[in-house]
Order: C-alpha cells, then structure tokens, then sequence
C-alpha cells in the first residue's frame, strides 16, 4: 500500500509543523483508498491536547476524533490516518508513537530541523502493534 500525497496538503502539514515548532504538531488526513493505494485530498489540523511535554509528545483526544471522523464523513471522505512532527528529531516513530498508535492508520511524521521542516516519511503500524513499517509516500 502507498500514500498519495497531492503537493498542495504536503505543503499543508509542512507548514503546520513549522507554525507549531518547537511544540509538535498533529492532524489528521482524509481522503479515499483503493486496494493499491490511500488517496490523501484534505488535511484537518488538530489541537495538540498535551498538557505536558509538548516539545515531544502529542495526545489528540477521542472527542477530536470523532467530530474528524464526522467532518470526514459529511465530506465523502474517510479518515485514514494522523500526522504529527518531530522538532529536532528524525521522521521515524519514537516508542510512545507505537503504544499510542493503531492499526490501518497511515502515521505521516515531519521532521523539523530549527523550526524548518525537512524529510517526511509515512508509517503503519503492524496488526500485532510490535512496531512500525514504512509505507511508500508518493508525491502526487
């Protein structure tokens, strides 16, 4: 399976990474899927509800994901996945990623370097949630 991301909501995440250095930030991605590929067409950006450790950490509550799941819906669209940043940190998943992650979501993650984003690269985590694999992120 590959994410296809259209320039325009790469574009987007980016600069939602940049406004929120040197916090993390997070969304969600909607769109549609086909047996060969997830199709992202719109971002949602969503409030990092961390009280503490924002600089490393993000928490989106389930009351967030519900009103996406229900915006996602009224647009025709399914919500297949989250991005987040990672300032000053590479773009693979950390620990707390994996134990708060789910599987068949796409987890997109943004490095940030002093407050620019640079490399992003997409992940799914493994049906027995022992870790992640990279998902091929197309450009589109």
């Amino acid at each position: 399976m590959k994410l296809i991301v259209p320039v325009e909501v790469e574009q987007a995440m980016r600069a939602h990474a940049r406004e929120a250095y040197p916090d993390e930030c997070c969304g969600a991605l909607l769109g549609t899927e086909t047996a060969e590929a997830r199709y992202i067409q719109q971002v949602v950006r969503l409030e990092n509800e961390r009280p503490d450790e924002r600089r490393r950490r993000f928490y989106i509550s389930p009351q967030q994901v519900l009103q996406v799941e229900r915006y996602a819906r009224a647009q025709g669209l399914e919500l297949l996945g989250f991005y987040h940043s990672h300032p000053d940190h590479p773009a693979t998943p950390s620990e707390y990623d994996r134990q708060h992650a789910l599987p068949y979501y796409s987890y997109p993650i943004v490095s940030v370097q002093q407050g620019e984003p640079h490399e992003m690269r997409s992940w799914r985590l493994r049906d027995d949630r022992s870790g992640f694999d990279e998902e091929v992120l197309q450009r589109g």
